[in-house]
């Protein structure tokens, strides 16, 4: 039976099967939790908080895509995939989603429109796959 990660491998498709690398995923994991953290500090501006938030996500849910092997081909499906890679609801996925969405504004239209309300949010996203990717194994081909 092909997973629904499968799925979305092929030719114009959003995955690419790719072996998973312990180094790789290792570094990810640690990026994406000192990001996390950074992020909780108050006191830095909310678009610094921001930066760092979404960063910690991105890190961490692309961490879980390539500890089951894949790669992707855009930013944004490593969270439309938590439901798979993490077993992650929408209550998680939906708001890194918006995250990105708001990223998008901000890189691409100069609009990078952050109040507390959405970074709050976002840390407490991030601090769900935070603790799903805690609970992977190292990958299967560590060395």
């Amino acid at each position: 039976m092909t997973s629904p990660l499968d799925n979305l491998t092929g030719h114009g498709r959003p995955l690419v099967a790719e072996p998973s690398d312990f180094e790789e995923f290792a570094g990810l994991k640690r990026s994406g939790l000192a990001r996390l953290q950074d992020a909780e500090v108050e006191s830095l501006s909310l678009e610094g908080r921001f930066d760092l938030v979404y960063n910690a996500a991105h890190a961490l849910c692309l961490a879980a895509l390539r500890w089951h092997g894949y790669r992707p081909q855009h930013r944004y499906i490593v969270f439309q995939v938590l439901p798979h890679t993490l077993n992650l609801g929408p209550e998680v996925w939906r708001v890194l989603s918006k995250g990105h969405d708001i990223r998008n504004l901000g890189e691409y239209e100069g609009d990078l429109n952050v109040d507390e309300r959405i970074i709050t949010d976002l840390i407490t996203a991030c601090q769900a796959v935070a603790e799903a990717v805690a609970m992977l194994p190292p990958p299967a081909n560590q060395e």
